[in-house]
């Protein structure tokens, strides 16, 4: 099992590649970008990843075995170091502006890899991993993903009810409106059912909406004030693509999937209502991510021990392709309609037709 905690070092190979971005400038600067969406796409167009499951020894041993903790708190410092020295070099003011511009695309993509993080730290159910996942989810403004996708996706994943989830037939971009609006309301929504079911006011404190809005509002203040307000727009603006990559996954992850309603119930969220990618440069960057089936099957399943599982839909390509395939609806939908329909005609896909 020893030799299993090096596959997941990978994990730190975007944050580090956005490092070396932001250090050399010039058109070193898209570094990331094109290891993200150039490098990796086009190496998993050569590899189908591997289907095998760890047995149940081998996963109790791995999910007692601490290194793979350790791995993953590891990159929330890491993710700090990113911020503050994105911050030193984006306001340096002979930088060119297309050499800002790689330094901001290169601070998004390491704000991406961050949410994933945060996402796997926010199932966690100890009080400092929660925080971690807050820490992380701040360096992009995204904080009350923490409680929309706990609270909120897990529970409407694959129906109407989720602003997360892509519909049969809805492009990227129409989701994209709906989701970033949908998904702050959803929020807000469910936080004010926890204070009321609390005997709790909504306007006070207690209110965790209110406390992410604060201390974001706090870190941009702060940042404007130490840095200036062109180096403030430069991390919005690298914060903002770290949203919107966390939203196109999203969008690829449980697109044209829906659970049925069985009364005023939906069916249990089941391996079948999510895209499932064994591609292996996705896997390990993502720490399992694009094992999202077992994922959503039993969410506290930490990333080390997730699953495939046949009957799961099969997405063509790694994440990072999917991505790309999205952006282009025509395609998408040419490519991904196709594969529903054999899907659902398949033996795996028959509870889903």
């Amino acid at each position: 099992m020893r030799l299993e905690y090096l596959k997941y070092l990978s994990a730190y190979i975007v944050p580090l590649v956005a490092v070396f971005s932001i250090y050399q400038g010039g058109y070193f600067s898209f570094s990331a970008l094109i290891f993200v969406f150039g490098l990796i796409p086009f190496l998993e167009l050569f590899t189908n990843g591997s289907t095998i499951n760890m047995d149940e020894i081998e996963e109790s041993i791995a999910k007692e075995d601490r290194f793979y903790d350790y791995l993953l708190y590891g990159l929330v410092p890491f993710q700090f170091f990113v911020l503050i020295f994105f911050l030193y070099q984006v306001g340096d003011s002979s930088l060119m502006l297309y050499e800002k511009v790689g330094l901001i695309t290169a601070y998004g993509m390491a704000c991406g890899i961050a949410i994933n993080n945060a996402h796997e730290l926010g199932h966690r159910d100890t009080p400092y991993e929660q925080f971690m996942s807050k820490a992380l989810l701040m360096t992009s403004l995204y904080m009350h993903f923490f409680i929309e996708h706990n609270r909120g996706h897990h529970l409407h994943v694959a129906t109407e009810e989720d602003p997360a989830s892509s519909r049969y037939g809805e492009n990227i971009y129409s989701f994209y409106f709906r989701t970033l609006s949908g998904s702050w309301l959803s929020a807000w929504n469910l936080e004010q059912k926890r204070l009321t079911k609390l005997g709790k006011r909504l306007w006070s404190f207690e209110n965790e909406m209110l406390k992410y809005q604060a201390i974001q509002i706090l870190l941009m203040l702060g940042i404007g004030l130490i840095f200036g307000g062109k180096v403030l727009i430069s991390f919005f603006f690298g914060a903002f693509i770290g949203i919107m990559l966390l939203e196109t996954v999203n969008y690829i992850e449980h697109y044209g999937l829906s659970r049925k309603k069985q009364g005023k119930r939906y069916e249990r969220t089941l391996p079948i209502h999510s895209w499932n990618s064994n591609h292996p440069l996705g896997r390990l960057i993502l720490l399992e991510l694009s094992r999202h089936s077992d994922h959503h099957f039993i969410a506290n399943r930490k990333y080390q021990v997730l699953r495939h599982f046949d009957e799961s839909p099969q997405m063509p390509t790694g994440y990072p392709g999917m991505m790309l395939l999205a952006l282009v609806p025509p395609i998408w939908f040419r490519v991904m309609h196709a594969r529903i329909a054999h899907y659902k005609a398949s033996a795996q896909g028959e509870a889903l037709a």
